[in-house]
């Protein structure tokens, strides 16, 4: 591919259009969540996170496999590498989650939104604008609220650092995607991540002895569904971050546990003050990470 070619697959620089995507993007993640949780009864989370990904990548080729052609071994690379980080960030979080109750988990994992930032700072020389930097806060206020962290113990064990962990993969993906978005094709990239996803998630699986997925029907819905919705997301984010600062795409992803919670309030669940206040800090961090106007990164 061309420099003028990816160019041209540039969003219009001030169009607001790409954080519409991000922020659908986070819809589509928080109304997945019972789906996943769900599907875990049938299979487990290696086998559940390679079979998905496998399908989200074979649904990718099917989409852009005239493109395919014309890989680049930029875009090969930088697809292996954010897939494989990506690929951390979500075996991190699972060993995590075997440790320590989700509450915590969810607390800890919340701080990628203000590892971002400074991974952008430290890695690439980025400053954000003050007006990220409170939406970061914001944002960051927001979901520990939404965690409900009443009551919990702070003692650091192994399950605590492996989260953490999960949390700087997590945030690490996100500057590296808004740093090379802007090089590669989003298709040709994503195809390549969720392969690289699908295959490692697989050898995690051997290698934890995790037991066989079941072949029921509902878990084959469930893997159509979440395959194709992650193959979506994935170009979708490859794209949106060519123009989105990966500072404010921290702050918009951070709306996915407010349509999570949403979700879940429809299927009965109760939301406390707590949680419906950290999500109004959450809606506001991103109309506060607009101000201020745009500029390049």
């Amino acid at each position: 591919m061309t420099t003028l070619t990816a160019s041209a697959s540039l969003p219009p620089r001030h169009s607001h259009l790409p954080d519409m995507v991000l922020i659908v993007v986070t819809m589509i993640w928080g109304f997945t969540f019972l789906v996943v949780q769900h599907a875990l009864q049938w299979a487990g989370p290696f086998g559940f996170v390679g079979l998905r990904f496998a399908v989200a990548g074979l649904i990718a080729m099917l989409l852009c496999w005239r493109e395919l052609a014309g890989i680049r071994r930029t875009e090969l690379l930088t697809g292996l590498l954010v897939g494989s980080v990506l690929f951390g960030s979500y075996s991190l979080q699972t060993l995590g989650l075997q440790l320590i109750p989700s509450s915590k988990s969810a607390f800890l994992t919340g701080l990628y939104v203000p590892l971002v930032p400074l991974f952008q700072l430290l890695l690439f020389r980025h400053r954000p604008r003050l007006a990220a930097w409170l939406g970061i806060l914001v944002a960051f206020a927001g979901l520990v609220l939404l965690s409900d962290p009443r009551g919990l113990h702070f003692s650091f064990g192994a399950g605590e650092w492996l989260t953490v962990a999960g949390a700087a993969m997590i945030a690490l993906e996100i500057s590296l995607v808004g740093r090379f978005a802007g090089q590669c094709h989003p298709r040709r990239v994503a195809v390549v991540q969720l392969l690289t996803v699908a295959l490692l998630s697989g050898c995690g699986w051997l290698i934890s002895g995790e037991a066989a997925p079941q072949p029921q029907p509902g878990l084959l819905l469930s893997l159509l569904g979440m395959g194709l919705a992650t193959a979506v997301i994935q170009i979708a984010m490859n794209w949106a971050q060519k123009t989105v600062p990966a500072t404010r795409a921290t702050i918009i992803y951070a709306m996915e546990p407010v349509w999570a919670g949403l979700v879940g309030a429809l299927a009965g669940e109760q939301l406390g003050i707590m949680a419906i206040s950290g999500a109004a800090l959450i809606v506001a961090s991103v109309l506060i990470s607009q101000l201020g106007g745009r500029r390049p990164h």
